[in-house]
């Protein structure tokens, strides 16, 4: 199974997040993170304010952050959200589906993957490895953090 580049987007925007749950953070300054367009950021965005993953503060020192702690975000859940055709082959115009084995077994399989990823939490994939941050900028500092000398 391939997941859509929204379902990225929207995993990468929630990490984000969840490294910084004490500040509001700008579409833009996730999209230069990650080095990826604004535009289709936005559009990922509202739909995640509009699904009470995020909450957007509007207004000259507004932003966005989660809506909930990362314990309470599943993953399964989320990708559930985000993704709209789950058919790991396009059964449906075949002609032995009817009487095929394998569309059971595809089935089967999907559940299984599902199944675990309905066993994590946001808070999970955020423990699972060290700070990512200081990975997004090419400098190596995280957004929060002064330059310090040169050399």
């Amino acid at each position: 199974m391939r997941l859509t580049r929204y379902t990225d987007f929207a995993m990468r925007v929630l990490l984000y997040l969840g490294r910084q749950p004490d500040r509001l953070c700008s579409i833009a300054e996730i999209a230069r993170a990650y080095g990826i367009s604004q535009n289709h950021l936005m559009k990922v965005i509202n739909d995640l304010v509009n699904a009470g993953y995020l909450a957007s503060v509007r207004g000259r020192n507004g932003g966005i952050r989660l809506a909930r702690p990362p314990a309470e975000i599943s993953v399964g859940a989320l990708i559930r959200h985000t993704e709209d055709d789950f058919d790991l082959v396009g059964c449906a115009g075949c002609i032995i589906a009817p009487a095929c084995g394998l569309t059971s077994m595809l089935d089967e399989a999907l559940q299984a993957f599902m199944a675990v990823l309905d066993g994590y939490t946001l808070a999970d994939v955020l423990a699972r490895r060290g700070d990512f941050l200081p990975l997004l900028h090419p400098t190596g500092r995280g957004p929060e953090q002064p330059a310090g000398p040169a050399g």
